[in-house]
């Protein structure tokens, strides 16, 4: 299979990019061939994302390079991508990925071969005469049928020879200097605006937005607790929009603790730009926060996203924000979430390396299971680095380029590394269910986006009734109790059978762990916990008698609120028979919807805005969505929550009518 290929970006300071390869398609190549797109810079920003077209490293970054010639050869891709980089600045042009391609090799996509061309290579071919009247720009191209390139074709693990090569160039080549000066050009401004303009057309057609327009317009007014936003640009054109209804802000309050920015539409080119802010529900479900239209992917249209979208949410921040992508999208985080723990999808990260790491995987099928469980299954950093390290000396791939970037990045999505935050994660070797399943049916270029749109709506509408369901259905807890412990009984009563069973998986570890006492105090006690078998792997539990709250070094009741078996074995040993209240989180129980609300960090002063009519508005919009929740899962419930509403409304346009000052009196 032939197609084109944007490179892939590289692990940059102390960020991992792991957005997937996407391109446009472009008319001046053969029939099932296309050329990359380019990530563009906004002029306003001072930071770029690149992709096939990439900006080329400045001079001193480079040392003396060889000039290419045929039958050289490379250990990667990668590797003869940055030669040909380094050898374009020496002359002065720039260079661009043409097309690549693909063979299915023991039931996977194979990379075997890839062709880089001089910027100015090919011609834009002619559309045809319009008839109509409409009068057209017309744009100037930089491509004047250039035939320098170099082809490198796989040839087996870890290596890539030049198979066809020309040097020759029909054009004048530039100084390094100019070259970084024309590339910058190239990719801000107008090519920026023309780029734009194009994705614009692959989502609206020739209808322009306002269909889009006409539908967050009639939401709001069938619903005023919808907020949506549009931002456009110079021209007064659609950039990015962002929409959150009501129920998405009701399940924010409850669930608002751990976000993920879902932009699966960036592994497919034919997916349109339409990203979600999710979560998870106390019953370990998927629930949507909010969509987004992405149009400009650049770091002011990401600001611009997640403000408009933290303002629906009344300011208040998430404790921890995982996104898919890297620099672009971070520094957008950093930016608007500075006091959020900002984490990249492991899930995604890993998914990458069976591209990254074909060569490696087709010697060893095994390998991706092994880094799976080291990244998933290690609970100590000591450990993680480690296992980490046998792996890639039992492998010889000391000197991986990406499995290096990888570890330098393990900050940033390994879950050893990350103990200091919250994630809504009850279990670290499965993935929970997200819309990625959602997006990968029902997404296409092809299919209007309103379709899209509404048949996203319906999925909403059917999460929302399963949570319902759930909420209402009971299970009696001893066909479920696996042991006489006490501790498993109450577990039973007070979480949702999600979170429980996660509890009892812990449980049951526990019993295969024994703890020692090592050091007491009035006030708190330190113990030893190891596991019967196992090489010696402790951990450290301390228990504070006092307010009776306990803390282990594996801290994973910091990253899913749920107690680890490390504790639970302290518990066992200390007769400790019942959970002590501290080591509950409200948000996994089956009242995680009832009483007083207090999910995330508030941006500004609460109690600056605590009598405004907004807040109060919010506040009975979210007691009304309550009712309504209950109220539509069965004709008799219907009937009286109608009844009640009614009735209440009727009472309050009483008061109301009275007079602010018997209003106030009340």
């Amino acid at each position: 299979m032939e197609f084109s290929s944007s490179e892939d970006h590289e692990l940059v300071e102390d960020f991992m990019d792991v957005e997937d390869d996407t391109g446009t398609a472009d008319v001046d190549q053969p029939t099932g061939v296309m050329t990359p797109h380019i990530h563009c810079i906004d002029p306003s920003e001072g930071s770029m994302s690149t992709a096939g077209n990439e900006l080329l490293p400045a001079a001193d970054e480079l040392g003396k390079n060889a000039e290419p010639y045929l039958g050289m050869e490379f250990v990667s891709d990668a590797a003869a991508r940055a030669f040909y980089n380094a050898y374009a600045l020496g002359l002065g042009f720039g260079i661009r990925v043409a097309r690549s391609r693909s063979e299915r090799r023991k039931g996977s996509e194979v990379l075997v071969m890839k062709r880089f061309v001089c910027m100015k290579e090919g011609h834009h071919k002619k559309k045809d005469v319009d008839s109509s009247n409409k009068k057209k720009r017309k744009r100037l191209s930089i491509r004047d049928g250039c035939p320098a390139m170099m082809e490198v074709v796989r040839r087996g693990p870890e290596k890539w020879v030049i198979t066809k090569l020309v040097l020759e160039h029909t054009h004048v080549i530039v100084s390094p200097d100019k070259v970084r000066e024309v590339q910058l050009l190239r990719l801000s401004g107008k090519e920026h605006a023309d780029q734009l303009q194009q994705v614009r057309r692959n989502v609206f057609g020739d209808t322009g937005a306002s269909g889009l327009f006409t539908y967050l317009m009639k939401r709001q007014s069938d619903n005023s607790g919808f907020f949506y936003n549009v931002q456009v640009d110079s021209g007064n054109c659609l950039r990015n929009a962002v929409w959150v209804d009501a129920r998405s802000k009701m399940s924010y309050k409850y669930f608002g603790d751990a976000v993920y920015f879902d932009t699966t539409y960036t592994q497919n080119e034919n997916m349109l730009p339409f990203a979600a802010f999710t979560g998870m529900n106390h019953h370990g479900d998927c629930v949507v926060f909010g969509c987004a239209l992405i149009l400009d992917k650049t770091e002011s249209s990401y600001a611009w996203i997640f403000e408009t979208w933290l303002t629906a949410m009344d300011k208040r921040l998430p404790f921890s924000f995982t996104t898919d992508e890297g620099k672009t999208m971070t520094e957008a985080v950093a930016k608007v979430f500075p006091q959020c723990f900002h984490r990249l999808c492991r899930w995604r990260i890993l998914s990458k390396c069976k591209k990254k790491l074909s060569d490696v995987y087709m010697r060893v099928p095994e390998l991706h299971n092994e880094l799976k469980r080291c990244v998933n299954e290690c609970d100590t950093m000591p450990v993680f680095d480690m296992f980490w390290g046998s792996i890639l000396d039992k492998y010889g791939l000391r000197e991986n380029t990406w499995l290096q970037s990888l570890f330098e990045a393990r900050h940033k999505w390994v879950p050893a590394y990350l103990t200091s935050s919250f994630f809504a994660e009850l279990s670290l070797t499965r993935r929970a269910e997200t819309i990625s399943g959602f997006y990968r049916n029902n997404f296409s270029t092809r299919a209007p986006l309103l379709s899209f749109i509404t048949t996203f709506d319906q999925h909403i509408d059917r999460l929302y009734m399963n949570e319902a369901q759930k909420d209402l259905a009971s299970f009696p807890p001893e066909q479920l109790l696996k042991t006489n412990s006490i501790l498993e009984k109450q577990a039973a009563s007070i979480y949702t059978r999600a979170a429980f069973e996660f509890f009892q998986t812990e449980l049951i570890e526990s019993l295969h762990h024994y703890a020692v006492k090592v050091q007491e105090s009035p006030y708190e006690a330190k113990y030893y916990v190891e596991r019967d078998g196992d090489p010696p792997t402790r951990h450290t539990v301390v228990y504070n008698v006092a307010e009776k709250k306990a803390w282990c070094d594996c801290c994973r009741f910091a990253f899913s609120a749920i107690l680890c078996r490390h504790v639970l074995g302290v518990f066992i040993l200390a007769d400790i028979d019942m959970i002590p209240e501290p080591c509950i989180t409200k948000r996994w129980t089956k009242k995680a919807k009832t009483g007083p609300v207090f999910v995330g960090r508030i941006l500004e002063d609460e109690n600056r805005h605590a009598d405004s009519v907004t807040s109060r508005f919010s506040d009975l919009v979210c007691d009304a969505m309550r009712c309504g929740e209950k109220g539509a899962l069965s004709e008799g419930s219907f009937k009286f929550a109608k009844e009640v509403l009614r009735k209440a409304y009727r009472e309050i346009d009483k008061l109301t009518r009275a007079g602010p000052q018997q209003v106030g009196n009340r």
